[in-house]
């Protein structure tokens, strides 16, 4: 007697499904500025260029400065 075997079949991976960039670029955008601003709180905001007055936000992000290589002192 003749034994079959079954042979698998390969189907081809299924697409995500795309999203319209209306729905992505609000988000997006966002996002970008959050993180320009955060940039600058990290790596700016001291001395001349200050919007706060004060040491408060140096000492708050002190430690990430030494940590993305800022100077800070």
């Amino acid at each position: 007697m003749a034994q079959h075997i079954a042979q698998p079949t390969v189907t081809a991976p299924e697409l995500p499904a795309k999203l319209p960039i209306g729905v992505i670029a609000p988000w997006a955008v966002l996002f970008g500025v959050l993180m320009l601003i955060l940039l600058y709180f990290v790596g700016a905001e001291q001395g001349a260029t200050s919007v706060m007055s004060g040491e408060g936000v140096h000492e708050w992000v002190h430690d990430s400065r030494h940590l993305l290589g800022f100077p800070c002192h």
